[in-house]
């Protein structure tokens, strides 16, 4: 859920040439920055799927992984 602050994702060059073009003095640190609350929604929003997949449904995380746990 990291790879859209990562200086190492394949588009951060791409996209950091873009929002230069808008804003002048942006560097790397301000675009992380301002990608850091997307982030952590879509780290929220994928560990809560992912209980709702597992402990809600019961459906194994992929074919021949069945889920255990204690309860």
């Amino acid at each position: 859920t990291t790879n859209i602050i990562t200086p190492m994702m394949s588009y951060f060059g791409l996209i950091l040439a873009f929002a230069a073009r808008y804003d002048k003095k942006l560097g790397i640190g301000t675009l992380v920055a301002i990608m850091l609350p997307y982030t952590i929604f879509f780290l929220v929003f994928w560990v809560a799927l992912f209980y709702v997949w597992v402990f809600g449904f019961g459906l194994p995380v992929g074919p021949e992984a069945p889920t255990y746990y204690g309860g």
